[in-house]
C-alpha cells in the first residue's frame, strides 16, 4: 500500500484483509520503520521488495499530485499491477504514467478506481466487503461508491458476484471496458455481466460496440444520472466543481445516443439500481434458453 498514512488507510487494510487479501508493506516517506496496524511500512517501495520479495500488486493511496511519482516508483520496482484509488490526478501526469505502463506492460485500474475484487476471495482497494456475496455477476463499474450500493442490493437479492472491477471515476483510465469484458466472458464463474457506466461517455459507447461484435454471455447496464434533468459531467465532485468555476465541459455523447447504442446491442438498461435484480435473472433465464 503505497501512502498507507492516508486517513482511511487502516480501514482499507482491515477490509483487505478480511477478504483473504495478503498484504505484505506499506510505503510512506519519512516513515520507514513504522507500523500500520501489524503492517510494516517502508520508505520506498524498492526497499520494501528487496526486504520482501517479488510484489503482485500496488494499491496506490497518494495525494493526487504525488500519484505519478508513486506509480513511477512502483513500475521501477518490478511491480505490474497497479490500482489507483486517487480521483483528480492531473491528466498529463496520466498520460505519462500510461506511456510507461504501456512501455512495461503494466496493468492500471484508476485513476479514481474502487479496485478489483473476487468476494470472499480476495480484494484490493477501498470495497465494502460486506456488500458482496460469491455468485455468477461479473461487474465492470465506471462509478464510484454507488458500486457497493448496487453490489448490496444484488446481495440481498441472492445476486451474489464473481468478480468486480472498478475502471475508475476519472477522465483518463489505465483499463477500459473492452478489456474487462473480455475477461468476464472467459471466466467460468461469470454467467452475466453487469456494467455501470456513466450516460455521456464516450467509453459506455465503445463498450456497447464491443459486446455486439465478440461477447456472448448477456449484459445488463445501468447509467448512473441518466435521469438527471440537467445536463452535467458525471465525474467525481473535485471534477464538477473545478468545471463549474472555469467553463463547461463539452458534452462527448447525448444520454439518448449512449442508451440507443446499448439498445442496438441488445443490453438491457435498467433505470434505477432496484430494478437490476429483476433485468439480471431474466437475462441468465434467456441465455439458459438459448442454450437449451
Amino acid at each position: 500500500m503505497q501512502g498507507i498514512h492516508h486517513p482511511l488507510g487502516l480501514i482499507y487494510l482491515d477490509q483487505m484483509r478480511a477478504c483473504g487479501t495478503q498484504l505484505v508493506a506499506g510505503v510512506s516517506p519519512g516513515h520507514g520503520g513504522e507500523l500500520v496496524g501489524d503492517l510494516p511500512v517502508f520508505d520506498l517501495v524498492d526497499l520494501a521488495v528487496k526486504a520482501l520479495g517479488p510484489v503482485d500488486i500496488s494499491l496506490i493511496l497518494n495525494p493526487p499530485y504525488r500519484v505519478l511519482d508513486a506509480a513511477l516508483e512502483a513500475i521501477a520496482a518490478g511491480i505490474r499491477q497497479l490500482v489507483i484509488v486517487s480521483a483528480g490526478v492531473p491528466p498529463l501526469d496520466m498520460i505519462t504514467l500510461l506511456r510507461e505502463a504501456q512501455a512495461t506492460h503494466t496493468l492500471i485500474l484508476g485513476s479514481g478506481s474502487q479496485g478489483i475484487m473476487v468476494p470472499e476471495q480476495f480484494s484490493v482497494g477501498t470495497f465494502d466487503p460486506s456488500c458482496y456475496l460469491p455468485g455468477p455477476i461479473g461487474i465492470i463499474s465506471h462509478c464510484d461508491r454507488l458500486t457497493d450500493d448496487i453490489a448490496q442490493t444484488l446481495s440481498a437479492s441472492g445476486l451474489g458476484q464473481s468478480m468486480v472491477v472498478s475502471l475508475g471515476t476519472d477522465g483518463l483510465n489505465g483499463s477500459n471496458f473492452e478489456q474487462w469484458l473480455q475477461v468476464l466472458e472467459e471466466d467460468e464463474r461469470t454467467e452475466t455481466i453487469l456494467l455501470l457506466g456513466q450516460p455521456n461517455s464516450n467509453g459506455e459507447m465503445r463498450a456497447a460496440d464491443y459486446v455486439a461484435s465478440a461477447i456472448e454471455k448477456p449484459v445488463v447496464a445501468y447509467l448512473a444520472g441518466r435521469g438527471a434533468k440537467i445536463k452535467r459531467h458525471f465525474g467525481d465532485s473535485l471534477t464538477i466543481v473545478a468545471n463549474q468555476l472555469s467553463h463547461k465541459r463539452p458534452l462527448l455523447t447525448s444520454v439518448e445516443q449512449t442508451v440507443q447504442a446499448f439498445e442496438k446491442a441488445n443490453i438491457p438498461v435498467a433505470e434505477a439500481p432496484w430494478e437490476l435484480p429483476i433485468f439480471l435473472p431474466l437475462a441468465m433465464e434467456s441465455r439458459h434458453a438459448n442454450a437449451d
